[in-house]
């Protein structure tokens, strides 16, 4: 029996769209589903749903929980992970209140700035542990990583973990369908290219019927900016820089140096920033569960209709060689011709029985490439400071991060790496 093992199935509503996607793809019946998580009261949930789905949906899937990794993760031939480490509390909490306390505010903190890096530190260890086991017990399974922040943990798990990953994200496949709906524009019969990084990849051609559909675009978004909404911050990069990229306003306000700056407090209102924004999510989230709890784990008649993630897709186009167009998060092999070669892109990739495959991008407009590279210095130096385990290329990651490095001194970005990294203790490993 052929098995798909979910890392971090704790996460009920996130294995509901991923493995009940599984369960209604006919190339993916038979499947073991595989569940892994360190909560195991979560880990129960879950199971206890995804029977409920089995059963009104008639999957022929096998459901099984474990509470050991290594067997969870034993002949697997995909992997999915969705993990989450430190949590809201107490990890979360960190990254976003000592940050303040040097008035640094965030929005997300999930992929670059202070609390990018600090998640990918004390993530890194974890997922590497992930890769030894996964060369140990399925060294062939395709690793379908779901973490934030995505481009570095995917980087790491290809370049240090010796595991095949994609990094999937679904900011591409919701990018021109919102953006449109937002403009009132028709979508259908479209054709985009985007590439990029992750957070960060770029609108680069929208089309119908071979004509250019930007002109149209930066119209109407222009009249838009005329009264408050909340994707400013994207229209306010597309004005300057010329192309929309593909993730939200909330998170693209703190990847750059313009938006969140203490002496231009009037920035917050004119663009609808949402400081502290993922924190007051985790804690609306938090107070749901309950409610949600009883409508997924115990009801008996739950239903799945087959969303967007790419993950089921990727899988039936393996096991069918029925090729599928992705956006995926892979490692620049010559992908993207202006980016370093060490970084992890965002491009269009090709899936069939081969597996995932890439396809070239050339040069990206000098200005999106400039724009990519401030936030893949402090990616890689990250990657640096995890792999070498020395602190000081976490104050080389922090110094070179264009939010950080806009708001704060050199010696007070050093201070505050410190207090984090103490704060943070047995979160994290030891750095020399």
């Amino acid at each position: 029996m052929s098995k798909i093992t979910f890392i971090g199935a704790g996460s009920t509503v996130f294995a509901k769209n991923v493995l009940g996607d599984s369960m209604a793809t006919p190339a993916l019946q038979g499947f073991e589903l595989a569940l892994y998580d360190i909560d195991t009261r979560r880990l129960s949930d879950s199971e206890n749903m995804l029977l409920n789905l089995k059963q009104s949906g008639g999957s022929t899937c096998e459901i099984k929980a474990y509470t050991d990794r290594k067997e969870a993760l034993r002949g697997a031939k995909y992997v999915i992970n969705a993990i989450q480490v430190g949590g809201y509390d107490p990890c979360t909490i960190t990254d976003f209140e000592i940050p303040k306390k040097y008035g640094l505010r965030q929005t997300i903190a999930d992929t670059v700035g202070i609390g990018g890096i600090f998640r990918n530190l004390r993530t890194i260890p974890v997922m590497l542990d992930f890769a030894a086991d996964i060369r140990e017990v399925c060294p062939d399974a395709l690793f379908l990583n779901y973490t934030n922040p995505m481009a570095v943990l995917t980087n790491v798990m290809n370049t240090y973990g010796g595991v095949r990953t994609v990094g999937l994200c679904h900011s591409v496949q919701v990018c021109v369908p919102h953006l449109f709906e937002h403009l009132g524009i028709e979508q259908e019969g479209v054709q985009a290219k985007i590439a990029g990084i992750n957070h960060m990849a770029w609108l680069l051609e929208v089309t119908k019927d071979g004509k250019d559909l930007y002109p149209e675009i930066k119209r109407r978004a222009a009249e838009k900016q005329k009264e408050p909404h909340n994707d400013m911050v994207r229209y306010e990069i597309m004005q300057k820089f010329g192309y929309y990229n593909t993730e939200s306003s909330e998170h693209t306000a703190e990847y750059h140096p313009y938006f969140i700056k203490r002496n231009y407090p009037e920035l917050i209102d004119r663009f609808q920033i949402p400081l502290d924004e993922y924190p007051r999510r985790c804690v609306e989230q938090i107070g749901r569960w309950e409610h949600m709890r009883e409508e997924l784990v115990n009801n008996r008649n739950l239903e799945h209709e087959r969303s967007h993630e790419y993950a089921s897709y990727i899988m039936e186009a393996i096991e069918t060689n029925i090729p599928y167009k992705i956006g995926g998060n892979v490692m620049n092999t010559g992908l993207i011709t202006n980016l370093p070669r060490e970084a992890c892109v965002e491009v269009p990739c090709l899936v069939d029985r081969s597996g995932i495959q890439p396809t070239y991008i050339g040069n990206l407009p000098p200005q999106l490439a400039a724009l990519n590279r401030t936030n893949i210095n402090t990616q890689l130096l990250t990657i640096e400071a995890a792999i070498t385990r020395k602190k000081e290329h976490i104050y080389h990651a922090a110094m070179l991060d264009p939010h950080t490095a806009a708001e704060l001194s050199m010696d007070d970005i050093v201070s505050m790496c410190d207090d984090l990294i103490a704060a943070h203790g047995d979160w994290l490993p030891d750095y020399n």
